[in-house]
């Protein structure tokens, strides 16, 4: 049996996984916390160990997908100390292919092997075979990358867009953009300060601010914890998770009705949409649009809402070309993992 080993690495926890080469059925895993590791070489070399126990096939092809830029073959990652380089793993690993790629950028392999159980359609369309496929992913930040059909194959295109300037559309978004980059003492206000689910938070404690100075709201509460517990500004931390969960706070208020949270969600959704129609047209993504990152499924009937769907298409005269582009939204938690697996597949062609 052929089989591919898969890691999705981040600041806080490792998942390493081996897969049939042939369906890319999960044969091992394993979850590591990464910091307790000096580097990821005796990590893998641990997780091949414990597959050899199991009598699994050492792995003909690995990619792993790091949170950080990659360049060259080289990676350094945002939240730890590990230098990686591809050719310095395979030799220590015994892997003669592997690859590193962004952790998000890795995902677009994985589109074209999705089953309907991963997905959930956000607004129909008509996808055009070899066209570029976009994906973007509203988490602690937002994740954002192209695909483009090669003669080799798909390859993915790592992005840094989420970094652009945000741009409001709106008196209101202006407002929010400027509290924003006080409150946060920013040079600038980048596009996943607001489209993010750490964004959607912000959104919250601003409409707290203007309309709530007292404190008196059922959220107020919760956006001090989660304010604490927040990275300073510059950037987004790994261990953004384990603080209290101030958007997850806004989306349940906002369905029981309540209107401040509700306010928030939609001026969220709509500029979540409008972003998304900005970079469809920057990569005339006909090919179709997928929306990830921990906002994908939680919020799946928001995303559908007539306020995503309408910023999305609000492009003036550039709106027959984003209509029949196709959204969907991917709800597989595994979809990291899966996605690497079929990039290591693809490096045994």
């Amino acid at each position: 049996m052929t089989t591919l080993l898969a890691g999705d690495i981040g600041g806080t926890k490792t998942l390493l996984s081996l897969h049939d080469a042939a369906g890319l059925a999960t044969l091992s895993s394993r979850r590591y916390p990464s910091a307790d590791w000096q580097d990821l070489a005796a990590m893998v070399l641990d997780f091949l160990a414990h597959t050899d126990l199991q009598g699994l096939t050492r792995p003909a092809a690995a990619c792993l997908a790091v949170a950080g830029p990659v360049h060259g073959g080289r990676a350094q990652l945002t939240n730890l100390s590990w230098n990686l380089h591809e050719r310095d793993l395979a030799d220590a690993c015994a892997i003669s292919r592997l690859e590193l790629v962004n952790d998000f950028a890795v995902l677009i392999y994985g589109l074209p092997h999705l089953q309907a159980a991963q997905l959930a359609a956000v607004r129909p369309g008509e996808a055009e075979a070899e066209s570029p496929l976009l994906i973007l992913g509203a988490g602690t930040g937002l994740g954002v990358a192209v695909g483009v059909h090669t003669c080799t194959g798909l390859q993915a295109l790592a992005s840094e867009a989420s970094h652009g300037d945000f741009a409001p559309r709106s008196q209101q978004e202006w407002n929010l953009r400027q509290w924003i980059q006080c409150d946060r003492q920013l040079e600038r206000v980048s596009i996943e300060r607001v489209v993010s689910g750490t964004g959607l938070g912000h959104v919250a404690r601003w409409l707290l601010a203007s309309r709530d100075p007292g404190g008196l709201h059922p959220l107020s509460e919760q956006a001090a914890r989660w304010l604490a517990g927040e990275p300073k500004p510059g950037g987004f931390d790994a261990d953004a998770g384990q603080r209290a969960d101030l958007p997850a706070a806004v989306a349940e208020a906002a369905s029981s009705g309540d209107p401040l949270a509700l306010e928030a969600l939609e001026l969220w959704l709509g500029a979540y949409g409008s972003v998304c129609g900005d970079l469809a047209l920057t990569s005339l993504s006909r090919g179709g649009i997928w929306l990830a990152g921990g906002t994908a499924a939680k919020l799946l009937q928001q995303l559908r809402s007539p306020r995503f769907t309408e910023a999305f298409l609000a492009k003036g005269r550039l709106r027959a070309v984003l209509e029949p582009m196709p959204i969907q939204a991917v709800i597989d938690p595994d979809f990291g993992a899966f996605s690497a697996a079929c990039r290591a597949r693809m490096l045994l062609a």
